[in-house]
């Protein structure tokens, strides 16, 4: 990889400086170029085969916007226009968005490295290059997801130093240790104060949402081990810690997260704020765990909670690549291939934490966005959506 395609790691600071210089520039072009409801809105969605992409692409094309959907392989659909680009690349973005306009992006793209040091690089990288490559278009807003790592720090130093106590708040300082996010802000602080638009950061929990080959897929990863526990007679055991099981949580449907990004996009209130955003409900895995297990079809006597240390997926389902090819031509299924169905590893590291997670929502319901989502119902027709995709049994 050459030079030009690596970001210069930026160090963590304080968002809200940051923050007011961009919002100080971009506060004179909202005024005169924001979006009105008969102006003509184009959005880039970057990272549109995702969980977050999917549902942000559905949502805006339901809503009449013209779709520019920017993803390794490009691929259209009615009112969406397929753009091919490296994200990695300065010179492939370069060349795949010089004629394109733009009036909104939506950057929920990420890829996953060895350290966070290379975490940095490539992923502030690919913001920074994505948005330079977009100097020429008058973008009006940016929004970029991100997550609560942000208050408990990277998965090498995850819950490592002081965090913040529960629920979090989106005032809280950032944590003093290395962090993609924190890169990421501050690529999009810079560009916005240099590019004149507004923008806005959302971070989410745990998103759950219809997408195949993904790397983060709760949802379906779920859905695949009770399909091997029900179809092998498997115990089909909490992959997670005693804490994550007691504790409250929550979670973030891909569908809401969508909503917020556009209501943050196109709404004044929502212009140069990062938002926590979360389904709105909580809820302890002792809880959903066997209500989900009893959707799914598996067993009663199957389902257990976790006893002493975490029991990982990751070692439960070793070495079930040929079950799961079997069972997927049982069942006429439309994926043989276990990885691209399960991430294993995602699915433990969130429900392994050894700390309560949960999220305030007040700053985004005194702004004015007050969607909610139900999550054992979003499970639930996502886990329909899969089967009637022929994805799981």
């Amino acid at each position: 990889m050459s030079s030009a395609d690596i970001a210069r790691p930026a160090a963590p600071t304080d968002p809200s400086a940051a923050a007011s210089a961009a919002s100080a520039a971009s506060a004179a072009s909202a005024a005169s170029s924001g979006p009105t409801a008969s102006a003509p809105r184009t959005a880039l969605v970057v990272g549109a085969s995702g969980i977050t992409g999917t549902a942000l692409v559905e949502r805006l094309t339901a809503d009449g916007w013209d779709v520019l959907a920017l993803s390794r392989r490009a691929s259209s659909a009615p009112g969406v226009r397929g753009i091919a680009a490296d994200l990695r690349s300065a010179e492939s973005l370069q060349e795949a968005l010089a004629g394109e306009r733009p009036t909104h992006v939506f950057f929920t793209a990420w890829s996953r490295q060895e350290t966070e040091a290379e975490n940095i690089a490539v992923n502030a990288g690919m913001v920074r290059d994505l948005l330079a490559a977009l100097a020429h278009a008058s973008v009006q807003h940016v929004a970029l997801v991100t997550g609560l790592k942000h208050y408990l720090g990277p998965f090498e130093a995850y819950a490592a130093g002081e965090m913040p106590d529960t629920p979090f708040h989106e005032e809280e300082p950032r944590l003093d240790t290395p962090n993609f996010y924190y890169a990421q802000e501050d690529e999009l602080f810079g560009a916005a104060e240099r590019q004149g638009f507004t923008w806005s950061v959302h971070r989410s929990h745990t998103v759950i949402g219809y997408a195949v080959g993904n790397a983060m897929n709760m949802g379906l990863t779920i859905a695949a081990a009770a399909a091997l526990s029900r179809e092998h007679g498997l115990p089909f055991v909490f992959p997670g810690s005693e804490t994550q099981w007691n504790s409250l949580t929550d979670m973030t449907d891909a569908g809401l997260l969508a909503d917020h990004m556009v209501w943050a996009s196109t709404d004044p209130a929502g212009a140069d704020e990062p938002f926590n955003v979360v389904n709105g409900d909580v809820f302890r895995w002792r809880w959903m765990w066997p209500r989900l297990a009893a959707h799914l079809g598996v067993d009663a006597a199957l389902v257990a909670g976790p006893s002493g240390a975490p029991q990982p997926f990751e070692v439960q389902m070793a070495g079930r690549e040929d079950d799961w090819a079997a069972l997927a031509a049982r069942h006429g299924l439309v994926e043989p291939d276990l990885a691209r169905v399960a991430s294993w590893w995602h699915t433990d590291a969130d429900l392994g934490r050894e700390m309560e997670v949960v999220t305030d929502m007040g700053k985004s319901r005194e702004a004015g966005f007050v969607g909610f989502r139900r999550t054992e119902r979003a499970f639930t027709e996502l886990f329909d959506r899969y089967r009637a995709a022929r994805l799981v049994p």
